[in-house]
């Protein structure tokens, strides 16, 4: 299986070719590639496929197998290599997605996608506002929020506070609390000002990631209607920044995407 390795602010996948490329049993592979000792190491991996009702198709898989919604990071890796790879044949063109079609614009430099912008799409509030909770036996505060995938945001009053939470111990509970059915992701935010949020994410499936493009576009949304920051604003993660802005209650993001390396793997 011939495959190329990028990322997005640091949320790395494995991307397939499927124009080229069949693949079989992806949540099998899925795991077997993720797996950063004995594998190619990744958040999960990501076929780029042929659509019948879009321009490019995303079909993504979390790094335990399970099959995901939507990515933003990944949408924007795949937009880039539809792009390069002539798939696409202009700067403005949908994407089939688990979660609904989406709208993209490429930003390119010397033929080649630089930035690119995910019209994400609506986002909706699906929590009280804010809702408490009981994580571990501490009570908390979450705004929930669906964008194609679902998403639990928690406010940190310190960047230092931020920056010392080990995920990996206590990512888990907040995943798999029995108030998300299907699991959720988790978002922890410290507010800087009010063009620029602090985020890091546990996601559903993969546990502590660098980056997670739709969790950004689900924190940016929740701090906009709490009025606790513009209608544009820089999120700050782990592996870079993300710029979200709300247009007519729609979100865009904008990024840049790249490869790291290409490989080809047997199984």
């Amino acid at each position: 299986m011939k495959f190329v390795k990028m990322q997005g602010a640091g949320n790395d996948y494995v991307y397939v070719d499927c124009f080229k490329e069949k693949i079989k049993n992806p949540s099998e592979i899925a795991i077997k590639v993720s797996d950063r000792h004995f594998g190619v190491g990744s958040d999960g991996l990501i076929l780029i496929c042929p659509s019948d009702i879009a321009d490019v198709k995303m079909d993504m898989y979390n790094a335990d197998g399970s099959r995901g919604l939507m990515c933003g990071n990944g949408a924007r890796c795949v937009a880039k290599y539809a792009y390069d790879h002539g798939y696409v044949k202009s700067e403005n063109f949908t994407m089939e997605t688990g979660a609904g079609i989406k709208y993209i614009k490429v930003e390119p430099k010397d033929g080649k996608a630089e930035y690119i912008n995910v019209n994400m799409g609506k986002a909706v509030i699906t929590s009280e506002f804010p809702e408490k909770i009981l994580i571990n036996g501490e009570e908390k505060e979450f705004i929930g929020v669906d964008i194609g995938n679902p998403h639990a945001v928690y406010y940190i009053d310190s960047l230092e506070k931020l920056q010392n939470m080990d995920l990996n111990r206590v990512g888990e509970y907040y995943e798999k609390h029995e108030r998300f059915s299907q699991k959720v992701n988790s978002e922890f935010i410290y507010i800087k000002d009010r063009k620029n949020i602090y985020m890091r994410v546990w996601e559903r499936g993969s546990g502590e990631t660098l980056a997670c493009g739709t969790g950004a576009c689900a924190s940016a949304f929740a701090t906009m209607k709490k009025g606790a920051c513009d209608t544009s604003v820089r999120v700050h993660l782990l592996g870079g920044d993300l710029d979200i802005s709300l247009e007519n209650d729609e979100i865009y993001m904008r990024g840049k995407a790249e490869y790291v390396f290409t490989g080809e793997i047997n199984f």
